[in-house]
């Protein structure tokens, strides 16, 4: 594999565990967390983690922080650290054709691919291993997550390469297993609210797709095939639209119905939807250069934030 010009030697001490913290991707981390969050919201209907979570306690339902704190080691720096350093080597490739990946430690040719796969193993072993310390069900969120991470990136299966496949990993292992690792940081699967799973995914494509548009023409030139590739950015950007619109649509009527959303918050979720929709597609619609994609992403999210916050108060009866 070639390496771009000016590269250094693979780093040592220091540099190298720099390096493995780039790898990890510090600002990923809330894509996971948030939704953990979510679902120990949902498990234990309190705002702040820690508080009594049964009443009382059981050896199936602790009241304890130290599971939570745990969750959040695992479902942050480990498996963040575990699939993207696996993902970064199984790259390479490509990443040397990609300008965005320039400063990236593989890339550069600071560590090498061998380092980077031993980290990765080191580190999905790690995070299995302190997940069990929470409770079986937990750790086997954990390695859901880990395997579509896995199967995302490693040939010959590399779910990445295949169109649909893409999105649907990302979203299942973002949307649905850190939502239900939240929950089963507390309390067993059981009477876990699936919807919430269902919209947990809706919201992640929406949000993941623009992400395979930004890539496009340097998946292009590399020869992956993504969602964005296959159909096309305009064609790519409407699927993420309409993700984006279910994932909308179903807390109306989950509010309407009373079904896991208290019914007093339906006309904030109705009045929302459509500002949502709109709000999406004004900073998506034609986003295609990284740093509008960027921005359209946190802008939606942000307003998609507003009545969740809402949702939250309520369903922890704030008010």
């Amino acid at each position: 594999m070639r390496v771009r010009s000016g590269a250094r030697p693979v780093a040592t001490g220091g540099r190298f565990l720099l390096d493995l913290w780039l790898i990890a991707r510090p600002a990923l981390w809330l894509v996971s967390l948030v939704p953990f969050y979510v679902g120990h919201l949902l498990a234990t209907r309190w705002l702040v983690a820690g508080q009594d979570v049964c009443a009382p306690p059981t050896a199936s339902c602790p009241a304890a922080l130290a599971p939570v704190l745990t969750g959040l080691v695992v479902w942050g720096p480990l498996v963040w650290l575990a699939v993207l350093a696996i993902n970064d080597a199984c790259d390479l490739d490509g990443d040397l054709r990609n300008p965005r990946k320039d400063g990236a430690p593989l890339a550069r040719g600071r560590m090498s691919v061998r380092a980077a796969l031993v980290a990765a193993h080191l580190t999905a072993a790690a995070s299995l291993l302190v997940a069990l310390t929470v409770r079986p069900a937990f750790a086997l969120v954990t390695l859901g997550f880990l395997a579509l991470g896995w199967l995302y990136s490693v040939p010959p299966v590399r779910l990445k390469d295949r169109p649909g496949f893409d999105v649907a990993t990302n979203a299942v292992g973002v949307g649905g297993f850190a939502l239900m690792a939240g929950w089963t940081s507390v309390r067993p699967l059981d009477g876990f609210p699936w919807i919430m799973a269902v919209t947990g995914v809706l919201v992640a494509v929406a949000l993941y797709v623009p992400t395979t548009v930004t890539d496009y023409r340097a998946d292009l030139a590399s020869g992956y095939t993504t969602i964005a590739v296959r159909l096309g950015p305009r064609a790519a950007y409407r699927l993420g639209l309409a993700a984006w619109t279910a994932a909308c649509a179903v807390t109306v009527v989950l509010a309407a119905l009373g079904e896991v959303f208290p019914q007093r918050v339906f006309w904030v979720q109705a009045v929302s939807a459509p500002v949502l929709v709109a709000v999406y597609h004004h900073y998506l619609g034609r986003a295609r250069e990284p740093a509008e994609v960027l921005h359209g992403i946190i802008v939606a999210s942000w307003a998609f934030l507003i009545p969740c916050v809402v949702f939250a108060l309520a369903y922890t009866s704030v008010f």
